[in-house]
């Protein structure tokens, strides 16, 4: 695994290779990490915070400088370029006002069985269904489990967990198993607000025969 030193922006979030950030920097240290990523074309790392500096986090490269205000704070997009393990954290980064630290870089192995995606698939699809959110995202254009993981409602601890997974295989099983478990229970609630929806209102029931 290579190592590196890079600049780091701890944020509650979790960030997927490939996935587009949209970012507003106010804050001086972080106007000066972005500056500098800028002028030197470098990346900085996104250490997930959840009550402490997660020990994963996303390696991001700034695609585009979209605004630059009088104040100098900057509207920016941009992207996760991959996944890295945190080796050593730096509250200040030598000479500057950012954090920053050592990292390892994390291989990524895209290995999947076709019948494993199309389970994943058909079981997104499902709960889009039930949400009654299939016009707001076609499965069907999704290429891999990173690009399914936000849409499908995970918590922040959930989508860490599969921040850490190196296989693709693993982390569709992961969201294989949390759809099997979440669609049932969705199901339920949904015929709960059903019933409580039709409360009070004239029914009418078709005569029973036994």
């Amino acid at each position: 695994m290579s190592t590196k030193y890079i600049p780091f922006f701890p944020l509650k979030m979790v960030a997927f290779p490939g996935e587009q950030v949209n970012l507003h920097i106010f804050e001086p240290r972080y106007k000066q990490l972005v500056n500098e990523c800028l002028e030197n074309d470098s990346t900085f790392g996104i250490p997930v915070f959840n009550g402490t500096i997660m020990e994963y986090g996303s390696e991001m490269k700034v695609t585009r400088l979209i605004k630059r205000y009088e104040s100098g704070e900057m509207d920016i997009y941009t992207q996760c370029v991959g996944v890295f393990k945190k080796v050593s954290f730096d509250e200040q980064a030598p000479g500057k006002l950012y954090a920053g630290g050592m990292v390892e870089s994390v291989e990524q192995t895209y290995d999947h069985s076709h019948s494993q995606w199309q389970e994943l698939k058909v079981l997104g699809k499902e709960l889009l269904e039930l949400l009654k959110m299939e016009e707001e995202l076609d499965v069907e254009l999704l290429a891999n489990s990173f690009e399914l993981a936000h849409k499908l409602g995970l918590s922040l601890e959930q989508e860490y967990d599969m921040l850490q997974m190196t296989h693709e295989s693993q982390r569709q099983e992961y969201m294989i198993n949390h759809l099997r478990r979440a669609i049932p229970l969705i199901r339920e609630m949904e015929t709960a607000k059903e019933k409580i929806r039709m409360n009070g209102h004239f029914q009418h029931h078709d005569p029973l025969n036994f």
